[in-house]
């Protein structure tokens, strides 16, 4: 059955539009950054943005911060939000359950073929980065054996190559967390649409909260409370009490959620 799902979700036409479209926008800020002025300057600026304009190599890092608050949470709503409730509008929902597939193993498949489009997004999306950084913006490690922190300091390359994958992996770890909530969704509502609008109201409303004073209470439990905590990982040293309570939430989310979507859809009778 996961194979299955995968094998649908790299022959889709969709799938690869979709990640093209999230891929653009951090290479044309790249090269906006590159020929014009828009950037501050070196040393001047928020200290991560001026971290990446004197240093090619951490721009994977800025394209990450670019797509993570909108554009890769949408495609991932999207695609995990159809994962239940497109098959049924569809009609094809019952075939599949005919079948000798269990619904706990077709909703594990179809959380794995979300995250497989999670992984291959942000893949996709951190090598043309490095490539446009390196080629645009400058690879400082040729000049000197490492590349700077957004401390300031100097990491080494293997450093950075280790810091730089567990940046990936926890953007991943969000999404993954993105994708159980519409995945929910996806066996409540009634359309694909309908789950995907559900997910998108949840995390923009959470970023709303995140700006109000009011929401001081619960701010520590919003599902984008800690989505830009990886930043941390480039700090000398590293900042690890963010990134350790966004990886306990994103877990905690991850095991409700597709908890829920298990109880509500082992007891949903699928009649179209």
């Amino acid at each position: 059955m996961i194979r299955v799902e995968l094998s649908k979700l790299l022959r889709s036409r969709r799938t690869w539009t979709t990640i093209a479209l999230i891929d653009a926008l951090p290479t044309l800020v790249g090269v906006l950054l590159a020929v014009t002025d828009l950037g501050p300057r070196p040393g001047e600026g928020p200290a991560f943005l001026s971290a990446v304009l004197t240093d090619g190599t951490l721009f994977p890092l800025a394209a990450l911060a670019i797509v993570l608050p909108l554009f890769l949470p949408i495609a991932v709503s999207v695609t995990a939000g159809e994962a239940i409730a497109g098959e049924a509008a569809a009609g094809t929902l019952r075939y599949v359950l005919v079948r000798p597939v269990g619904r706990l193993r077709l909703l594990v498949a179809k959380l794995v073929a979300a995250m497989a489009f999670v992984v291959l997004t942000v893949l996709v999306v951190a090598a043309t980065a490095y490539v446009v950084g390196v080629a645009l913006l400058g690879d400082q490690s040729v000049q000197v054996v490492g590349s700077t922190s957004v401390s300031g300091t100097s990491l080494s390359t293997p450093e950075l190559v280790g810091r730089t994958f567990l940046a990936l992996g926890y953007a991943m770890l969000c999404m993954l967390g993105v994708a159980a909530i519409a995945l929910f969704l996806s066996t409540v509502a009634s359309s694909s649409l309908g789950a995907a609008l559900g997910t998108m109201s949840i995390f923009v409303g959470s970023s709303l909260l995140l700006t109000l004073d009011a929401s001081e209470a619960i701010r520590d439990y919003l599902p984008t409370r800690y989505w830009l905590a990886f930043v941390d990982l480039f700090r000398d040293p590293i900042l690890w009490r963010d990134l350790q309570a966004g990886v306990i939430l994103q877990v905690a989310y991850v095991v409700v959620f597709f908890a829920a979507a298990w109880a509500n859809f082992a007891t949903k009778d699928v009649t179209d």
